[in-house]
């Protein structure tokens, strides 16, 4: 993570990240291009009013932009290729996967049900911003596994209202599972007919097909909610997981899952490297452990 220490110097990496131009920038948060060119050269501060907006348009994470819009800021760390923020360059990382079981039965009241109508539009936007993820899953699949398993589909906002992140979790037929191990469909080939009610299948597939949030504080609570709902689970179960980012793949084998395949070491259009790789297996030996 990169430690920024004005609100200039973020939105000036905003721009690079997304490749825009100044009068991009302007044009998506609605205010006029000599205004962007204030605030990045810091010679004036963005008005109070105008932060969540800002937030909502580009989604950077509002509590960033609090920490670094101030005449005194908060030095902050973020990394724009997982989207993150961080206070302290110790809560960078994740942490061991014992330490998550250890605190399972922390919850936070900030975590609710993904609702169809008014929370597809951030979701959405969330998903394309993700790099290399062209155009995720459709609004039918969403909703439709939104129906099927409510438990595991969230969505979690920060102390303010605003979006802070969410987890993604499709119940799928076996059949559908069998085609995704052996690489004959991807996740962006997933459809309704693929979907299945967990709670009539001997042996239930979930397949998480995205977790993220904008501080490792929110990843936790959603984390504690994913995994309280496995540790209830007392039939057989298959999970699996397909993930390009790089601050999850040990976490993923703390959890006990089994690489079952990876794709060659790819970049981005940042020229950042990432490396896809497919998961499978359950958390029984994992809630095992002492």
């Amino acid at each position: 993570m990169k430690q920024y220490f004005s609100i200039g110097g973020l939105l000036n990496d905003y721009r690079h990240d997304r490749d825009m131009s100044q009068l991009d920038l302007s044009s998506l948060i609605n205010v006029d291009v000599r205004t962007v060119q204030r605030w990045e050269k810091d010679v004036t501060l963005i008005n109070p009013d105008k932060e969540k907006e800002i937030a909502e348009a580009t989604l950077l994470p509002y509590q960033l932009i609090r920490n670094l819009n101030a005449v005194v800021p908060i030095p902050t760390y973020y990394d724009f290729r997982i989207r993150k923020y961080s206070l302290t360059e110790l809560n960078n990382e994740l942490p061991n996967a014992l330490w998550l079981k250890d605190h399972v039965k922390d919850f936070s009241k900030r975590i609710r049900t993904i609702v169809s109508l008014t929370d597809m539009e951030v979701l959405r936007k969330d998903l394309l911003l993700q790099k290399n993820n062209k155009e995720p899953i459709s609004k039918n699949v969403l909703s439709r596994a939104i129906e099927l398993l409510p438990e595991l589909n969230l969505i979690i906002m920060d102390d303010f209202g605003n979006y802070s992140g969410h987890c993604i979790t499709l119940p799928l037929h076996a059949s559908a599972y069998e085609q995704l191990k052996n690489r004959e469909i991807s996740d962006t080939d997933l459809n309704v007919s693929h979907l299945a009610n967990y709670k009539i299948m001997d042996k239930p597939v979930f397949f998480n097909y995205d977790m993220t949030a904008d501080c490792n504080d929110n990843v936790f609570y959603l984390a504690h909610e994913y995994l309280n709902f496995f540790k209830q689970q007392t039939s057989e179960y298959k999970y699996c997981s397909f993930t390009m980012r790089y601050d999850s793949y040990k976490l993923n084998e703390q959890l006990g899952l089994k690489l079952e395949w990876e794709n060659e070491i790819q970049r981005d259009g940042l020229g950042m490297e990432y490396h896809p790789r497919f998961y499978v297996g359950d958390f029984k030996a994992y809630f095992s452990q002492q």
